[in-house]
């Protein structure tokens, strides 16, 4: 595997994607990332270069690969002497400390299984993550340790091994300094099947409670190369992602992606809420050369005066929910640079995207990437014409392996519904058109039956978002006894313009100008913030949910913030 990764790495640097299209993958029987690429490739050719680049706005903390290396080993050692052994569970819980990293290196080193939860999620969160999958061992900061203990509490089971990430002292926890630090900095990996499992993901929960996805040591290490091909990255680059730790694609693009390739990884550990100029301004002192941001971070990164700032940038690409046409034409009229878009899920790695040097069309997720072949097919399996609506699925029959996750944790009745007719079925829905360009619909959840027509929010929140006073939306149907359900948006407005009828008017006649009529918002509704997942996407199946209960009980939003068309 090792020279497949060397291998891989040349063809991304030299752009060279038809080459990467072809290459022969072949799965191995055994498989550990860590011993074979991080420290096979990695630490061996470049001990000395920086693998992270930490900041917290004031203390700056480089660790080269070797320094990194060493770090991990005596966690695996502390594990170890704690009778911490071969698939046992880890859940982490901290901001964005640099034992995430030193954690998931371990994690693959010594042959665990991960449950990544991000800092937001609350103690019902932690309950229904441990009646699922108790864990072992546990590694938290400790804003978040109480919430540990209150969910051991709720749940009548004790965390064997607790260990704080900001050396803090706490009663039950061990540290750092005190416990960790000793440990030797020699450790031999366990040699791991590739098929083994390594995450067990929870998904954000668009559309329900969260699933667990099993991610295994092969499809997430060797699956995100794809990431590293479309987001262009080059060993050396400085590589920043903005995500934060707890949700898969903190392990997309500020882990797999970047390490995978040898590049330095950049992470701002910032305090409070999340600052544009802030964060605009390390960018560009830590001289920032390749970027990803979710589009809820990139609307509220262009609102400031991106000129003003002199950045590096050689690449920039944005995942997590599709891209606004205006968003990329902002930033690029702001940056001088091209962001592109991207497509995949927890399941997955980046599995559609635009390549650098490669035609964009505005709008588009683009093409597949070298390890996944999508179509676009029916609830059948029947493939659908160009421009016909579908799901967009990935073959599953190819005899090379890919990014795709391997079950559900305990559910096997859904992996059943998702893998049929020798395909993976995203739940997402899509078209191709001529030029093979995917073009977003929506989620199968979100697509809106109105009279007999299928209309994709996406496409309505994007004509919305060019509105000037606009700064987000979310469109969702709502229960009509006639049609079914009308389309609905709710808006959240840039903070110099105003909640209004003439806005909502202004709005209404925008909508109409820009839309087929069956598409154009009937209902607006102005809100301060919209509902969003721990990773920053809408969550449509609330408002509706909120829609449906608000017309079963008669109840209505407050009118000076409800306009009907």
């Amino acid at each position: 595997m090792e020279k497949l990764f060397r291998d891989i790495r040349q063809l991304i640097a030299d752009k060279n994607f038809e080459a990467l299209a072809q290459l022969e993958i072949k799965k191995p029987e055994q498989f550990n990332w860590v011993t074979e690429i991080f420290e096979g490739i990695h630490v061996k050719d470049t001990p000395d270069a920086t693998a992270l680049l930490w900041t917290d706005g004031n203390d700056v903390k480089p660790y080269t690969f070797k320094v990194t290396s060493m770090l991990t080993n005596q966690l695996v050692n502390f594990l170890r002497s704690k009778f911490v052994f071969r698939n046992d569970v880890i859940l982490t819980q901290m901001s964005l400390q640099p034992l995430n990293w030193l954690t998931i290196l371990a994690t693959i080193k010594g042959g665990y299984r991960m449950i990544p939860a991000a800092t937001i999620l609350g103690v019902h969160d932690l309950v229904y993550r441990f009646g699922r999958l108790m864990p072992k061992v546990v590694i938290a900061d400790s804003e978040n340790a109480a919430k540990i203990e209150e969910a051991e509490m709720l749940t009548g089971n004790t965390v064997e091994v607790k260990i704080l990430a900001d050396d803090q002292e706490r009663e039950g926890w061990y540290t750092w300094n005190r416990d960790i630090e000793p440990m030797s900095y020699e450790a031999e990996g366990i040699r791991t099947y590739s098929d083994d499992p390594l995450f067990l993901f929870f998904t954000s929960g668009t559309t329900g409670m969260p699933k667990v996805v099993i991610h295994t040591h092969l499809s997430y290490p060797l699956g995100h190369m794809t990431t590293a091909s479309w987001a262009g990255i080059r060993k050396d680059d400085i590589h920043y992602n903005i995500s934060q730790p707890g949700w898969a694609k903190f392990a997309w693009s500020s882990f797999f992606a970047p390490w995978g390739i040898g590049a330095t990884i950049f992470a701002y550990h910032a305090a409070g809420r999340f600052n544009a100029r802030e964060t605009l301004s390390q960018i560009e002192k830590h001289k920032i050369t390749t970027f990803c941001a979710p589009p809820t971070v990139l609307r509220l990164l262009i609102l400031e005066d991106l000129k003003a700032y002199q950045f590096s940038f050689r690449e920039c690409v944005a995942a997590g929910e599709p891209l606004n046409p205006e968003v990329i034409e902002q930033w690029k009229a702001g940056t001088g640079m091209l962001i592109r878009d991207g497509f995949g899920q927890t399941e997955s790695s980046c599995m559609v995207g635009n390549l650098s040097g490669h035609k964009v069309k505005f709008g588009s997720m683009g093409k597949a990437l070298f390890l996944y072949e999508v179509v676009i097919a029916g609830d059948d399996g029947k493939i659908m014409d160009v421009h016909e609506e579908g799901n967009i699925c990935v073959k599953m029959d190819t005899g090379k392996p890919n990014g795709i996750f391997t079950d559900y944790f305990g559910d096997p009745d859904k992996k059943k519904s998702v893998f049929k007719h020798g395909l993976y079925y995203t739940g997402d829905k899509a078209y191709r058109d001529e030029d093979g360009y995917i073009w977003f619909v929506g989620r199968d959840d979100d697509v809106i039956k109105s009279s007999d027509y299928r209309v994709g929010p996406f496409e309505v929140e994007s004509v919305l978002l060019e509105h000037e006073a606009v700064q987000e939306s979310a469109v969702v149907g709502s229960p009509h006894a006639i049609k079914g359900f009308e389309v609905k948006a709710f808006v959240v407005l840039n903070k110099e313009h105003h909640a209004g009828s003439d806005l909502a008017h202004e709005l209404f006649s925008f909508a109409r100008k820009n839309l087929a009529p069956y598409k154009m918002p009937r209902i607006i509704e102005f809100v301060t913030e919209l509902p969003k997942t721990i990773s920053g996407k809408i969550r449509r199946v609330e408002l509706r949910a909120q829609e449906a209960e608000g017309k079963a009980k008669e109840i209505k939003p407050e009118q000076e913030y409800l306009f009907i068309k």
